[in-house]
């Protein structure tokens, strides 16, 4: 089971994704004076190195060569986000679904290594999916 802390401060992580995505759809650009986008775009970095340490935090379970190997996987994100999140904003949100994606295999490898709590997954696979939809829609609109 999902720890209730856990659920409800990673659902309430998810406000600002939706609400971007809610005004990038609903035309409403005065809600946040057209950046909408941008907003999103900054989220989503701070959201990829946040996850980064996060992913730190599990390779601490780690010992010798596994913890090496975590410690490395373990900062691919921020990195991620830091070397493609640039340029035009819609193509930096571009490159950022791609970063998310390969966090949830980078969350999927520390679960499977035992390193990441049994509910981990359940917790990310929603999570992840709600964020790529939102960062599709700041794309596209």
């Amino acid at each position: 089971m999902i720890p209730r802390t856990a659920l409800y401060l990673a659902l309430g992580g998810l406000v600002p994704f939706l609400v971007c995505a809610g005004v990038a759809l609903s035309g409403n650009q005065v809600a946040l004076r057209g950046a909408e986008d941008e907003i999103m775009l900054r989220y989503g970095i701070i959201i990829l190195a946040f996850m980064s340490g996060v992913l730190w935090g599990f390779a601490t379970n780690a010992s010798g060569k596994m913890a090496a190997v975590a410690y490395g996987l373990s900062v691919l994100p921020a990195l991620w986000a830091f070397f493609t999140a640039v340029g035009p904003t819609p193509q930096a949100l571009g490159a950022l679904i791609p970063g998310f994606y390969g966090l949830l295999a980078l969350d999927y490898y520390f679960w499977r290594a035992g390193l990441a709590p049994p509910w981990w997954l359940r917790l990310r696979l929603p999570l992840t999916a709600v964020v790529m939809v939102t960062l599709g829609i700041g794309i596209y609109m």
